[in-house]
């Protein structure tokens, strides 16, 4: 350790603050004046880092009645009490905050810590190891107090928080724009196979041939016929079809190799189950908690699914989505679903995406709701020609191709993060050796 660090206790340069009590009476408010964070919240996709969104929010006037101090920016929060305090999840807030009574926040003192370089040094910590309690574990103030950490000066503590923020913000900036592409790639499944905006343009007269509207170009005006007909589901244009969903795909049960069995696990092949399902923006899984091994395929039920296939959990959390982004297996609580129009797979996967609701609604079950191979065929879908669903695939594989490379990015991106941070917190690895560190690890 370089002789300008200093070894610091936590209390002496943090001050630890638990939350408030929130009552069910503001739950749900959408906006206020601060926003009022619990556990949960740590988990929401654009909360990744910084609290950035919140499910509730709460008025001056409701502060004033809980009696509540709002946290300032820069503080670090987690949970202090349950299971989730052994998850070691932290997040920093960007704003005068309020948080559950079941969460602490540490405020960085900023004449001896810089508040972006505390947020990485704190992840440090394992809070299990302190945690009081065993069937509740908990953290007291004292405890947290008493952990030391060894500082840099507050210059070189600056420049390791701009290493790992640069890496976490360019991950966030994938996040945003992986939001974005999926949204128009939605939005036009959407319009074309739920509203059947075309066909109503062409009938209203607002579509003409050789005319260009925004997301219905020109040369696709023979694409779409001129009426809508009375259907089963209601009117749908004419020349489609209104099919079972089960007819429409090629549904593919799973399977779990033998726990017993060591040979089957720790091997290099995806193993899908609901807790892997992607954030609905990210679309794409590519990597997953469990990995098995070749002999666990062939001596099991599982198989591998090729790309493209869409995954949906059919039991207890029922309708969790995932459009498999390499060759991957999955256990028995999931379906795999191969389209059987279009040659990507986009269309299956917003098909189903747009059928999750009726499935949900279908579950059977005493015990855990349950998507059965019957649920699937008592759902009743539109099916286009093929040339539609082949144009509409053709339209939005820029996009959700794009948000498979930035996921990919991402992952090599964390990966780059949590390597450095252990070594530039601990002093193993200083701020002018990285760029060569980093050239060693390509």
């Amino acid at each position: 350790m370089a002789s300008e660090w200093r070894t610091f206790t936590l209390g002496e340069i943090c001050d630890f603050r638990a939350g408030s009590v929130f009552k069910p009476a503001l739950k749900g408010k959408a906006s206020g004046d601060f926003p009022f964070v619990k556990v949960s919240d740590m988990n929401l996709p654009a909360n990744a880092v910084r609290i950035q969104v919140a499910n509730n929010w709460v008025s001056c006037e409701d502060v004033t009645e809980l009696k509540a101090r709002p946290l300032p920016p820069g503080t670090v929060i987690f949970a202090k009490i349950g299971e989730a305090l052994r998850q070691n999840r932290l997040r920093q807030l960007t704003r005068d905050t309020l948080i559950d009574n079941n969460m602490m926040g540490a405020i960085p003192s900023e004449d001896k810590v810089d508040p972006h370089y505390f947020y990485y040094a704190l992840s440090q910590f394992d809070f299990a190891d302190i945690a009081q309690g065993t069937a509740l574990p908990y953290l007291t103030v004292a405890a947290l107090s008493t952990l030391t950490l060894d500082v840099p000066p507050i210059s070189e503590q600056r420049a390791i928080a701009h290493i790992l923020g640069t890496l976490d913000d360019k991950i966030e900036l994938n996040r945003k724009q992986n939001e974005t592409l999926e949204a128009m790639a939605r939005a036009l499944f959407k319009a074309w196979f739920v509203d059947f905006e075309p066909v109503r343009a062409k009938m209203e007269g607002r579509w003409q041939r050789g005319q260009s509207l925004p997301g219905l170009p020109a040369h696709l005006y023979d694409l779409f016929p001129d009426r809508l007909v009375e259907s089963e589901l209601g009117e749908i244009p004419e020349g489609w079809e209104v099919k079972s969903f089960a007819d429409t795909v090629e549904i593919i049960g799973g399977g779990t190799p033998k726990t017993s069995v060591a040979e089957y696990w720790g091997g290099d092949i995806p193993w899908f189950s609901v807790v892997d399902a992607p954030p609905a923006p990210d679309v794409w899984v590519l990597d997953t908690e469990k990995k098995i091994t070749h002999a666990g395929v062939e001596n099991s039920s599982t198989r591998i699914l090729p790309v493209g296939t869409t995954i949906i959990s059919a039991r207890g959390t029922v309708g969790r989505l995932a459009l498999v982004g390499v060759p991957m297996a999955m256990n028995q609580s999931c379906y795999g679903l191969r389209g059987k129009l279009g040659h990507r797979g986009f269309f299956n996967y917003f098909t189903t995406r747009q059928l999750v609701s009726t499935l949900q609604h279908r579950t059977h079950g005493s015990v855990f709701d349950t998507i059965t191979r019957d649920t699937l065929a008592g759902a009743q879908v539109v099916a286009p020609p093929l040339a539609v669903v082949e144009t509409f695939e053709r339209l939005v594989a820029p996009a959700l191709d794009r948000i498979r490379e930035a996921l990919f990015e991402s992952r090599s991106l964390a990966t780059t993060r949590n390597t450095l941070l252990p070594k530039l917190i601990s002093g193993e690895l200083r701020v002018p050796d990285v760029d060569k560190f980093m050239e060693a690890m390509a």
